[in-house]
């Protein structure tokens, strides 16, 4: 799936951005854009809430590598300071009015999660 940079027209962009930069702001920010969403059905805001769905879900996967020894540790510090990194990404191309999903694995969860 390529997503494109302009996948709505500007005014649905300009109404789903709020949605948009909310979804990204903790579990809470994520279910609330989520009921926001719910009768708008913006489909600028749908993708970024797929893209934090997608990221939280791997997040607390990687949370969960924290309870191996040493390793684990290592692994989820790392995972921890990528997942920071996509969310600020992720924030940026809500402000910014893009679809641009994030590195690595945007485009993977766009397809997995594509009847949010």
């Amino acid at each position: 799936m390529k997503t494109s940079e302009n996948l709505t027209p500007t005014n649905n962009i300009e109404e789903g951005k709020t949605i948009a930069i909310i979804s990204y702001l903790t579990i809470i920010g994520l279910i609330a854009a989520f009921v926001m969403n719910k009768d708008k059905n913006n489909a600028f805001a749908q993708f970024h809430i797929r893209q934090s769905v997608g990221l939280t879900i791997l997040s607390f996967v990687s949370g969960l590598l924290n309870f191996i020894p040493f390793i684990g540790w290592i692994i989820g510090i790392v995972t921890f300071v990528i997942f920071i990194a996509f969310l600020v990404m992720g924030i940026m191309s809500a402000l910014n009015g893009s679809t641009k999903p994030v590195p690595l694995v945007g485009e993977k969860i766009q397809e997995t999660f594509k009847s949010l």
